[in-house]
């Protein structure tokens, strides 16, 4: 809504009304996306640290967990703080704080609409998934076949539709890598028909929405784990949207070039200021949890953000905690069913799965767990970021 203010001084004076486009000269600074993406930080922490209170207690009279997690049951973890009695579906707080920022400062193009509806989608379908563990007052929710049916089948409209559309076409028929200058696999972007590269590049984006989505909720295990390791990842994608949207330095640093993608970079920013004011009340003791509700939203957010900025891999790199977090769960249960096919006992690799749980059950504090991943998502993140030089 703000970048519109910018085009007042040009329109008084294609009216001539110089004199008037003078005084109003000073909204010229909207135009800017460095400067959106600045207030849109702003305006989502100051949302979350407003509404935040009164959120969470609302959230105390729908959503409050009275289970313990299987986590803590299961696995005996005890550090004299119980989850229990915590709200959950904290993630309404983020989605609601990010959408409000980017409706303000946000200049809406095609590549903004679709990412903001889809987090919608996602965090329409953790919310259920919460509710529904409210309501059963159980740790199980929906069935998996279910959730991961929904978000194959919003990644797969997305990547057709970015296909079909002619402007978006070349991000699924070109299939970049980090390091690399050229893509490594070309496909016809005149039409929109069937080919290797389309093939490929439409696999490509649905893993890594889904895949996106999924890590981060096998992350949130841990009271600012998270939404930390999120806030790494989007200040990564905040460099990433900003030169992919320039022409110019896009060019310079052999990055591609997709035409909006400097909007996204707003909506990065807005994330880094939501996750910063949800920090807040998710760090250790957690004030609330943001739950399915928040995690596949902003999972799937930074997913769809890397299909647009056509570096679904560098989300791999940059969000490196997330991929080990899921790595940790496949690998056990692979394991674990493959040991008990062979012998009739199943094994496990880890103490417990996602790895945070494995270093708790070795003694380590909560705090511990968390600040050494925040340690690891940095150099994730530089090395995500040194892929911008290494070409």
């Amino acid at each position: 809504m703000f970048y519109y203010l910018s085009q007042l001084p040009v329109w008084l004076a294609e009216k001539g009304h110089d004199q008037w486009a003078d005084w109003f000269s000073p909204m010229n600074v909207f135009q800017y996306s460095t400067f959106r993406s600045a207030g849109a930080a702003v305006t989502a922490l100051f949302f979350c640290w407003w509404l935040g209170p009164r959120v969470i207690r609302w959230l105390h009279y729908l959503a409050r967990q009275e289970y313990e997690d299987k986590a803590r049951s299961q696995g005996g973890m005890n550090d004299g703080i119980s989850k229990r009695n915590v709200p959950t579906m904290g993630g309404l707080l983020i989605v609601g704080s990010i959408d409000l920022a980017a409706l303000l400062w946000a200049q809406w193009n095609p590549l903004v609409t679709l990412t903001l509806l889809s987090m919608l989608v996602f965090c329409l379908l953790g919310f259920y998934d919460d509710y529904t563990k409210i309501t059963k007052q159980d740790s199980g929710g929906l069935s998996e076949k279910v959730k991961l049916l929904v978000q194959f089948f919003l990644a797969g409209f997305i990547a057709v539709y970015l296909w079909r559309l002619e402007e978006t076409r070349v991000l699924i028929t070109e299939v970049m890598v980090p390091f690399l200058k050229n893509p490594v696999l070309v496909g016809p972007s005149e039409t929109a028909v069937w080919s290797l590269a389309a093939v490929v590049g439409m696999i490509i984006a649905i893993l890594a929405i889904v895949g996106s989505s999924n890590a981060v909720n096998l992350t949130d295990g841990l009271d600012g784990l998270a939404i930390g390791s999120i806030l790494i990842v989007s200040l990564v994608f905040y460099v990433f949207t900003f030169i992919a949207g320039n022409a110019e330095i896009a060019s310079e640093l052999y990055v591609p070039f997709v035409r909006g993608a400097v909007e996204l970079s707003v909506i990065c920013a807005a994330m880094i200021g939501a996750g910063l004011g949800f920090l807040w009340f998710n760090c250790h003791p957690a004030r609330v949890f943001m739950g399915d509700t928040g995690s596949l939203a902003l999972g799937g957010s930074l997913g769809i953000m890397a299909v647009l900025i056509h570096q679904p891999f560098v989300l791999v790199i940059a969000g490196g905690i997330f991929v080990v977090e899921a790595l940790s769960v496949i690998v056990q249960r692979c394991w674990f069913k493959w040991t008990r096919l062979r012998t009739g006992e199943g094994r496990r690799i880890f103490l417990m799965a996602p790895l945070h749980h494995h270093f708790q059950e070795k003694g380590w504090h909560e705090n511990q767990v968390v600040m050494r991943f925040y340690i690891l998502g940095i150099l994730f993140a530089v090395l995500a970021l040194a892929t911008l030089k290494l070409r």
